[in-house]
């Protein structure tokens, strides 16, 4: 199965995605660790990118991001599943990925929407706290750049939403539940319930 973890940072998209990839025995490819990951090793053009987005508080531009998890998908092969986890973040990369598993002879089979309050995502985020990259003492999870971030995901999450749901594949679930109950959600919502 190819699925897609779709909402705000906080939502538990990333524990969620753990916990599915666990089940199903397929990887996850999350947006922030190729992030991070590029940031603290790619000497080029996408590692500085990385690099200063990060910095700044803000989402890696479209391309650069289409060009990190293309790079995934081509490594995992076509024929693998996979979860995604905070991508894609716009309309662009939505029709990006599409066409891309169009080609790959595949498709993405649902999106799993995470839905939260803004209120209650940067309550998890500070005290997630995490740093910038691996070794930095500064937060990439401080007040500034966590209303950055969740500022630009506002603007491009209705659109996002509308391109899925024309396709029929989203899933709309309370993030703010309890793990065990979302987790219980998913599995009772996916097109072949894994248990």
């Amino acid at each position: 199965m190819h699925i897609i973890f779709y909402g705000p940072e906080g939502s538990g998209k990333g524990t969620q995605a753990k916990l599915l990839s666990e089940k199903l025995g397929i990887p996850v490819f999350t947006a922030g660790d190729l992030v991070r990951e590029a940031a603290a090793n790619d000497t080029g053009h996408i590692g500085e990118v990385c690099r200063e987005s990060l910095q700044q508080g803000t989402y890696v531009p479209d391309d650069d991001m289409c060009i990190l998890f293309e790079r995934k998908i081509v490594e995992a092969g076509a024929e693998s599943g996979w979860i995604m986890d905070g991508f894609p973040r716009s309309e662009g990369q939505a029709i990006f990925l599409d066409g891309k598993l169009t080609l790959l002879g595949t498709n993405i089979n649902a999106v799993i929407y995470l839905n939260i309050s803004e209120e209650e995502s940067l309550r998890r985020l500070i005290a997630r706290a995490r740093p910038l990259h691996s070794g930095s003492t500064e937060l990439h999870d401080s007040p500034d750049r966590i209303k950055k971030r969740l500022t630009a995901y506002k603007v491009r999450q209705q659109k996002v939403l509308d391109f899925y749901h024309k396709q029929g594949i989203v899933f709309e679930i309370n993030g703010e539940d309890s793990v065990e109950n979302v987790q219980k959600k998913i599995l009772g919502l996916l097109p072949h319930d894994p248990s």
